[in-house]
């Protein structure tokens, strides 16, 4: 008799070859537990897309995605609606979708374990466009440091987040804003517009605090034109969540957002979705994942 059958998806060039052997690690700790499961990779981006789609598509009951919210975000083009569990064995610099979901962070085999053991549900995805999203769709100040921190080659890890929140400050102008939530039009100079499927992105900054995977709704982050010397004081408190009781901060809730800035990208999960405008909405129970029991 043979057991359920896991894909555990890796990018081989990851972290210098830790996710190559957490993603080893993590299959022979599936086939301990009675599983079958083999690793999943492709030679560039889209070839692991590829390999996700092949491999839920031949029937794995579970795709285990072994890095960071990059490699989360092509495990969920490939898992959304479709039988398949999504399960997260964190090995990157951002985690934001494991830490919603309450998987350790920094214990592979903790993670892994909830594979065998943990608690298998449905939870919402935002969609735009084709593209799913488990975090947050960003646009405006955080969308341009994204952008940048992508295109360096250096520092590496948070320090290069670090640099491209610099660099992007000394360039720092409002933009013109024209969102739709739920129909209902908003107009507005704004440093930023983050649309928030789960709470954090940018590994653990709260931008969307009162977002949940199980409401059903997205929740719409806008701070409004500020300077220079105020987003500065205003951004640590991002990681605490508190910036909401910051007057030049609104929040909205609906289930579908669009938005539009003319010049700016928008991105979701730090990956580019593409130019403004676009549209977003919750698709409830999109996804289901493997996780530690909700409290």
């Amino acid at each position: 008799m043979t057991g359920p059958r896991a894909a555990v998806l890796f990018n081989p060039a990851a972290g210098r070859g830790t996710a190559r052997r957490v993603a080893e690690q993590t299959v022979r700790q599936l086939g301990a537990a009675g599983w079958q499961a083999e690793t999943v990779t492709g030679r560039d981006t889209a070839g692991t897309r590829a390999r996700a789609a092949e491999s839920v598509a031949s029937g794995a009951e579970v795709l285990a995605v072994v890095g960071g919210d990059g490699m989360v975000s092509i495990g969920l083009q490939a898992v959304a609606g479709t039988g398949t569990a999504l399960a997260v064995v964190p090995a990157g610099t951002g985690n934001d979708f494991a830490r919603t979901l309450g998987i350790p962070r920094d214990d592979p085999a903790a993670a892994a374990r909830l594979i065998t053991h943990g608690v298998r549900r449905s939870v919402d995805l935002g969609r735009c466009g084709d593209r799913w999203f488990g975090t947050v769709l960003t646009s405006g100040f955080d969308s341009l440091v994204t952008h940048r921190a992508n295109s360096m080659t250096w520092p590496r890890g948070r320090a290069r987040y670090n640099l491209a929140i610099v660099a992007e400050l000394a360039r720092l102008r409002p933009l013109p804003f024209t969102l739709r939530v739920d129909g209902r039009p908003v107009e507005t100079d704004a440093t930023l517009v983050a649309v928030g499927n789960g709470p954090s992105y940018g590994g653990g900054m709260l931008m969307c605090p009162g977002a949940s995977l199980s409401d059903g709704r997205l929740t719409v982050t806008v701070v409004e034109a500020v300077g220079r010397s105020q987003l500065v004081r205003v951004f640590p408190r991002v990681y605490k969540g508190t910036h909401t009781s910051h007057p030049r901060v609104r929040t909205y809730t609906g289930r579908t957002v669009e938005i539009d800035s003319p010049g700016v990208l928008g991105y979701a999960d730090g990956e580019l979705v593409g130019d403004l405008p676009l549209r977003a909405e919750c698709v409830p129970g999109a996804v289901e994942v493997m996780g530690p029991a909700v409290q």
